[in-house]
């Protein structure tokens, strides 16, 4: 399966931000959309990096609650990892363990397109274990 079927049930909406924003901006958004991360985009490119709930935590213990005034381009990661819709998802998985992060955006001949988080893969994948099993029901009845 592919990231393309992921994002054909959960939508392709995805929230981004300016770089010029500040840290508790970022924070509000999270929380209000009840969401990990956010894309960051400067409109020069589809992803200028990505702000989640792990960057602003570490800001904060770095630096106190001063660091949510700050502009969360001094915070966020620049080098982002992207995969496009036709990007395998085991090859995800491995991706997101390696790396040790949780959100990838998707783009597409140079447009973001979507994100995808490892709750979209485990819920892709634990539907997959589901069907096969039931495929394997269904089979030994029938047998």
């Amino acid at each position: 399966m592919s990231v393309h079927h992921i994002l054909s049930a959960k939508g392709r909406t995805v929230v981004t931000i300016e770089p010029h924003r500040t840290l508790g901006e970022a924070a509000r958004t999270l929380a209000e959309r009840k969401i990990g991360a956010l894309l960051v985009t400067d409109g020069s490119r589809p992803v200028s990096g990505i702000i989640s709930e792990r960057d602003i935590v570490r800001a904060v213990s770095a630096q106190g609650a001063d660091a949510l005034h700050e502009p969360l381009s001094r915070f966020m990661t620049e080098k982002v990892v992207t995969c496009t819709t036709k990007s395998p998802v085991n090859e995800l998985m491995e991706i997101m363990t390696d790396g040790k992060f949780r959100h990838i955006p998707v783009v597409e001949n140079g447009a973001l397109v979507g994100i995808i988080s490892i709750g979209d893969v485990v819920k892709h994948r634990l539907a997959e274990i589901e069907a096969e099993a039931q495929a394997i029901k269904d089979y030994i009845a029938t047998a």
